[in-house]
């Protein structure tokens, strides 16, 4: 006889994958398909080209995936969530730069998705996309570098000779009154890294304030692109003391159009995707950095984060914009409704 084969169901992992996977590139479809009305740069063009073709094919996948197993497929964000006759809004450079910041947070998720899955369906599709945004975030390096307008971290001297710390010092930084040592690499590359997606973070939010309807929207984003810049000047300081200078970012403007371009539900939901993305930075960078001034400031930075995500979470709710992640059943609910009935 034949044996039958068992069918091996998602598990929560997969699904979460799966769900979120689908909400990111169903949001990036609108914004990248936005751009692209408007993207002038003959080299900067297939690039974003690139990522919105990438989305784009992902949802084809994602609703094949969807149906044979059965799930019910996630809203997401559709046509209705962009005004593709909005004016304006992204400098060219922005686009770029934009792609390449997502590229980057696209190999960290998908990198985790791949980690997290045991299906061989979704292990191949999660394996096949973090290639996708690791060749995405090549070329758009590469570009860049092309045009000039890539912004590199900041240079120490190559090491001559090998070293190992010969004090408990090594590790401090609190004290105001005693000299801090210098910034190791590993430390420079983090505040490095931070400052660019603060700076990414900042204009994001000048642009959807700008072009949001709704008063308390309109709040929210002044207050992230208030407390990006707060960061970027601690982190910018922490590098001037450190003899490093100022890093130089490409400019990343935003017009001045004041037209609403994308709906309040997905420049809410785009903000939150950043603010996962900042605490996941912070806190590899806070574990990373050995001097403990450092990690004392990536981890009051945050709580500061965590705080503004949830008032963004707060306001989602209140006007039915939070799309509910999937999640098991309340089993002492059904128990409780059981009797009653």
């Amino acid at each position: 006889m034949e044996e039958k084969k068992v069918k091996v169901h998602l598990t929560a992992a997969e699904i979460a994958s799966l769900w979120t996977g689908y909400m990111n590139d169903t949001m990036a479809r609108c914004i990248l398909g936005f751009m692209l009305k408007y993207i002038d740069d003959p080299e900067i063009k297939p690039v974003v080209q690139q990522a919105y073709d990438i989305s784009a094919n992902h949802i084809e996948q994602l609703h094949q995936i969807f149906e044979k197993e059965n799930y019910a497929i996630p809203n997401g964000f559709t046509e209705k969530d962009v005004n593709m006759n909005a004016p304006w809004l992204f400098t060219d450079t922005f686009c770029l730069t934009y792609v390449t910041q997502m590229a980057r947070i696209g190999m960290i998720t998908y990198s985790g998705f791949v980690s997290m899955s045991i299906k061989k369906e979704i292990r191949d599709y999660s394996i096949q996309a973090l290639k996708e945004a690791t060749t995405l975030y090549d070329d758009a390096v590469k570009v860049a570098l092309e045009k000039g307008i890539n912004s590199r971290h900041p240079y120490i001297e190559v090491p001559k000779e090998t070293d190992y710390v010969d004090s408990k010092k090594y590790y401090s930084g609190l004290n105001p009154f005693s000299e801090k040592r210098p910034l190791n690499a590993v430390e420079i590359s983090h505040l490095y890294l931070n400052i660019q997606t603060n700076e990414m973070g900042a204009r994001l939010c000048l642009a959807f304030a700008q072009t949001s309807p709704a008063k308390v929207v309109q709040d929210f984003m002044i207050r992230g692109k208030n407390i990006s810049q707060k960061h970027i000047k601690i982190f910018v300081d922490t590098l001037m003391k450190g003899d490093l200078g100022a890093p130089q970012i490409p400019d990343v403007a935003v017009s001045d159009s004041t037209t609403q371009t994308f709906s309040d539900k997905l420049m809410m939901f785009h903000m939150s995707l950043i603010m996962s993305a900042g605490v996941g930075n912070y806190a590899t960078a806070g574990a990373a950095s050995q001097r403990t001034d450092l990690s004392l400031n990536y981890s009051r930075l945050s709580l500061e984060i965590a705080r503004f995500a949830k008032s963004g979470a707060d306001i989602m709710i209140d006007n039915n914009w939070l799309e509910q992640p999937p999640s098991t059943k309340n089993r002492e609910k059904l128990a409780r409704n059981k009797e009653k009935s």
